[in-house]
């Protein structure tokens, strides 16, 4: 546990180890909390416990008082075991893949680390077996910052393989930092979709006391029930408090916070549900149904860069960058523009067969690339706007046509077609931005 050879002792002595409940004696005051490792070697004098809010303190403990042991490290019983689904309650799919919600405080570090088996996350939430027969299955366990291409079409397979196969719902338990990419692939691999697939994740892990893993969790289950909608959503808070969770396109959200509960909105649209604490659904957008069966187009082109226009952006630094790639998307000012000194760049890029689109790194609102001579000197080289899709949308779209389509000129005209709601030229009155 990396405690000095002292405090060592003592705590062998009262039979204490990692993960008991355990209470002392510090500067006059009793404190109790779950015996954590020191993995601060300048501090080893200093026992380290979680305590009942989630958090973790350091304190000195008084040598002439003994540290005692209250319980023994919890393990937690195994109680859906031979459980016998339910007739009469809609078959889901609960996919493991890692991410904070399925994380656990790590004994060893005290820090966060994937690795939850699923199974374990619905022991810890046996209410969601009362509104359906829920089966899990683990792809993987990574935090979302590890995500890759090879992850994306390994999702996209196995949702197609439980929708085909029977599941009413796939709902997939994902890391926050990267799930609009993940969305968005998913989005557009899963063509003919015939039931709804929803990524879920949390800002805190499941075993923290103000965890929001439930709530997201049950919502999605919530979601996939009531609506049988065909597509692919993410499910998380509306709100700073456990009221409301909103349902987002796959190809519309964001993350917007770093760490808040409703970290996550729909950009340039509006969410397609809000649902309350009871389950109330309230639709506010279209919502396809599902039909036929769901194919799984999961080719990606990798030869594609995203670049984000800021001002002074040297051509040189960046041509080894964009030449030669097979696509590249620039997140431009404004409206979708850029210096004149990387026009010159963009056009040698294009003329060698380049696919290169334009979005706005202003989130909010369209591209806009007839408005000023920048914008059409832009397009007369050949750069494609596409409407109001978010640059990450954007580069994941690329990736899947340039690997779809036949050539340069027809994945061109992809990009400019709308495929799974990703953009629009219309405006929705009742957006905040």
């Amino acid at each position: 546990m990396r405690y000095s050879e002292e405090l060592s002792r003592r705590l062998e002595s009262a039979g204490a180890r990692e993960g008991c409940k355990i209470s002392f004696i510090s500067d006059g005051k009793e404190y109790k909390g779950i015996l954590m490792p020191n993995k601060d070697s300048r501090s080893a004098d200093i026992i380290v416990i979680k305590m009942r809010n989630g958090y973790k303190a350091g304190f000195t403990v008084d040598a002439e008082t003994p540290i005692k042991v209250l319980e023994p490290p919890f393990v937690k019983p195994k109680t859906l075991i031979g459980r016998v689904p339910q007739k009469g309650l809609p078959n889901l799919v609960l996919i493991g893949t890692g991410g904070t919600i399925g994380s656990q405080t790590d004994p060893k570090t005290g820090a966060l680390a994937p690795g939850t088996p699923t199974e374990d996350l619905l022991e810890t939430f046996p209410e969601i077996l009362d509104t359906a027969n829920v089966r899990t299955r683990d792809l993987f366990s990574v935090l979302s910052e590890n995500m890759g291409i090879e992850h994306w079409q390994k999702m996209a397979a196995a949702a197609a393989e439980e929708l085909n196969g029977g599941a009413d719902g796939v709902i997939i338990l994902h890391g926050t930092d990267t799930m609009g990419y993940s969305a968005a692939a998913l989005s557009f691999m899963l063509r003919e979709i015939s039931g709804p697939v929803v990524l879920v994740g949390s800002q805190k892990s499941p075993d923290r006391p103000s965890s929001d893993a439930f709530v997201n969790l049950m919502a999605s289950v919530r979601f996939c029930i009531s609506s049988k909608a065909a597509g692919v959503y993410v499910v998380m808070h509306d709100t700073m408090s456990d009221d409301s969770c909103a349902v987002h396109r796959g190809t519309r959200v964001r993350k917007m916070h770093t760490s808040r509960r409703d970290a996550f909105r729909s950009i340039n649209t509006v969410p397609v549900a809000h649902m309350d604490a009871d389950g109330k659904i309230e639709f506010k957008d279209e919502i396809p149904k599902a039909s036929g069966k769901t194919a799984a187009f999961t080719k990606m082109e990798k030869d594609v860069v995203l670049l984000h226009y800021y001002p002074g952006m040297d051509p040189k630094t960046f041509r080894n960058v964009i030449l030669g790639r097979k696509g590249a998307v620039i997140a431009g000012s404004g409206l979708g523009h850029v210096s004149d000194d990387l026009v010159p760049l963009l056009k040698e890029a294009i003329d060698k067969g380049t696919v290169v689109v334009m979005t706005s790194q202003c989130i909010n609102g369209p591209t806009g690339m007839n408005i000023y001579n920048k914008g059409r000197e832009l397009q007369d080289i050949g750069v494609i706007p596409v409407m109001d899709m978010l640059p990450e949308t954007a580069y994941v779209k690329l990736m899947w046509v340039l690997a779809n389509t036949k050539n340069a000129e027809e994945a061109k005209e992809t990009m400019k077609t709308k495929l799974s709601y990703e953009m629009d030229d219309r405006r929705t009155v009742d957006v905040i931005w």
